[in-house]
């Protein structure tokens, strides 16, 4: 199956596409089945022998590349594994003691000893076990920790009666540890848990929340719908509680912000994130990139929980001072809208084109006429157009004042385009529109505005479809195929995505040029778009990169809609001369990010970069948490 190589930025292009040129790099979509396919996989047999048949088999099948065989490939405890463990944790230089909490209420009794199995199970030993029971039930509770004769199990009653918050915090005033983390009753804890958790806090003493990935668990042990998550996310977190379990805290952080708080009935736990975060900075928050702990409750929430989670987040937002309203979102997230003063500032949209007058001038009456924001000024950067219904349109656009004709002449460069054009803008908002984009809703701006005028955003990016209503753009993702690529590209409009992030306005690596917006002092400072390595290809995703460099974060919101016709205003670029510029743009992307490019921060290393569905990795070698994460370690 051939695949085009589409340029990124051009005009009506694609803007970055993830390993676009190696049809290889997508063998879930192909749809013929190559049996001798398993002959490409690194390792070969040894790949066999390491990883068992059936995780040979789902790299031959992609459709056999399930969870339930992912576990058994690579996150199963064997014997030799355990005992390295235990070798390991002889040698740690700090041992922590970890405070586990447990609020129990009554209603729960029937599940306490399985859980607390899990607790004393645990392979690494300096842990306690505090346990904030409802006074109703708390003879039933001691009387299930005292068949454990286990001096690291003990209970308190609540004082103040029943509720999440109560227990939790008789729990939390038991806690001797250095570092605190709740389970709540039912669930469970992988049995190197607290290992990997301690050896994080080891190796980052300053972290003060330490956050794992996490799964759901059936009654006869059967582990699915997983949940990958990506490293502390700023934005992510005012919409959704992305940190879930397990999460471990420094105690006396949680004692300063005053422990668990009535009133949030269903997201106590959100709100105490949202409370210890602001007490730090983003580099004490440390994500764990394995399943370290399995819920045996659904994640389902009650409407009065997603109400008490934007009430958590309201009052996260007059803390912090920041000026948004906060709208709830089924079934559990929020939508917060930062206000934009009036007057409305100024906006220069630089829109580069060739030619294709039909597609520049439904892109233009969007602009002009389908957008509500009342100052705005369009930059048509015109590389040598040569039809005459072109230099016509262009006449009749010299009567619009919201509208001015730049000429740029010379070999296309998307990059020297825009560079061109950003220094003929009049606003100190500018915008990078491709030809081919169509206005949807006419707030698309407003929203795009609200994001880049905060201080800490560098850029913003919009959600992007096909004509056909599928995701062309969500976001990019860097390491894709060994690049970068969209995320969920093809997915339904409709769609939430994984973890419901295709919802969720968030923070990511990159966004497209093909409709970005941010502050002109951020582009000066970042020295532009990269015109003489990146004339065509990764320019956007380079220059994001850039800007995150500079400590901004890029933003990408799902309530900015456009359609984007990618690719109709350009032939092919199979041409010889263009497949090697975007192979050489591709390896100058490669080699300059190459840190970057192994590891997103904002996706998860268990998760596929070669396919833009944020599917389950399949690696050649063997990947065990306990190992790869904890004794090889991560940046």
């Amino acid at each position: 199956m051939r695949r085009r190589a589409v340029a990124a930025g051009e005009p009506g292009n694609n803007s970055a596409v993830a390993a676009i040129a190696n049809p290889s790099l997508y063998p879930a979509r192909e749809k013929r089945v190559d049996l001798l396919r398993w002959r490409r996989i690194p390792g070969g047999l040894r790949y066999l022998r390491r990883c068992g048949v059936m995780a040979t088999v789902s790299r031959i099948l992609p459709s056999l590349q399930t969870y339930r065989v992912w576990v058994r490939s690579y996150d199963k405890l064997v014997p030799q594994d355990a005992v390295e463990i235990t070798e390991h944790i002889r040698h740690m230089t700090a041992r922590p003691l970890i405070s586990v909490l447990m609020p129990v209420a009554t209603h729960d009794l029937s599940s306490l000893k399985q859980t607390i199995d899990g607790i004393v199970g645990q392979l690494y030993p300096k842990w306690e076990l505090c346990m904030g029971v409802e006074p109703a039930g708390f003879a039933v509770a001691a009387k299930i920790a005292a068949t454990y004769g286990d001096r690291r199990i003990k209970l308190a009653q609540s004082d103040s009666g029943a509720g999440f918050a109560d227990t939790a915090n008789a729990a939390l005033a038991l806690a001797e540890g250095r570092l605190v983390g709740l389970v709540q009753v039912g669930d469970e804890l992988a049995c190197y848990a607290l290992y990997v958790v301690a050896l994080e806090a080891e190796k980052h003493p300053d972290a003060v929340l330490l956050y794992s990935d996490e799964d759901a668990i059936g009654p006869r042990g059967r582990r699915f719908r997983p949940h990958f998550k990506c490293d502390w996310n700023p934005d992510l977190v005012r919409g959704c509680d992305m940190i879930g379990r397990l999460a471990v805290y420094r105690r006396t952080l949680v004692e300063r912000v005053g422990g668990f708080r009535r009133g949030f009935a269903g997201a106590e736990e959100y709100d105490l994130v949202l409370r210890a975060s602001e007490q730090t900075t983003a580099d004490r928050i440390r994500h764990i990139p394995s399943i370290l702990y399995h819920r045996r409750r659904g994640s389902e929430r009650m409407a009065a929980a997603r109400e008490s989670l934007c009430r958590a987040l309201r009052e996260h937002l007059l803390r912090t001072r920041i000026a948004a309203a906060v709208t709830p979102l089924p079934p559990y997230s929020a939508r917060v809208r930062y206000l934009v003063p009036e007057p409305r500032p100024g906006v220069s949209l630089i829109v580069p084109t060739r030619d294709r007058v039909d597609l520049l001038q439904r892109c233009v009456d969007g602009l002009l006429f389908a957008t509500d924001y009342p100052n705005l000024e369009v930059l048509v950067a015109d590389n040598n157009s040569e039809r005459v219904d072109t230099q016509a349109y262009f006449v009749r656009l010299q009567a619009e004042p919201r509208v001015r004709v730049l000429r740029y002449p010379g070999p296309f460069n998307f990059s020297a385009i825009n560079n061109f054009a950003l220094g003929q803008a009049s606003h100190d908002i500018i915008g990078l529109v491709n030809n081919d984009v169509e206005v949807i809703h006419s707030d698309w701006l407003l929203e795009m505005v609200s994001h880049v005028l905060r201080p800490e955003i560098g850029a913003v990016g919009a959600k992007l479809y096909y004509p056909n209503d599928r995701i062309q753009h969500a976001g990019i993702i860097v390491g894709l195929g060994g690049a970068a690529g969209h995320a969920f590209r093809h997915f339904k409009r409709s769609a939430p995505g994984y973890g419901g992030r295709l919802a969720l306005t968030q923070n990511l690596s990159a966004v497209t040029a093909a409709c970005m917006l941010l502050r002109k002092a951020v582009f000066c400072e970042v020295g532009g778009l990269d015109a003489a390595n990146l004339a065509v290809a990764f320019n956007d995703v380079d220059l994001c990169l850039r800007i995150r460099e500079r400590g901004y974060r890029i933003l990408w919101t799902p309530f900015a809609e456009l359609y984007h016709w990618e690719s109709v205003s350009r032939g092919s670029d199979l041409a010889p001369e263009q497949v090697e510029r975007f192979r050489r743009e591709t390896k100058y992307l490669a080699e300059r990010w190459a840190a970057v490019i192994t590891h997103d921060p904002y996706y998860n290393p268990n998760l596929t970069v070669d396919r833009e569905n944020f599917g389950l990795a399949f690696p050649p070698r063997v990947m065990r948490p306990w190992r790869e994460h904890a004794l090889l370690g991560r940046p």
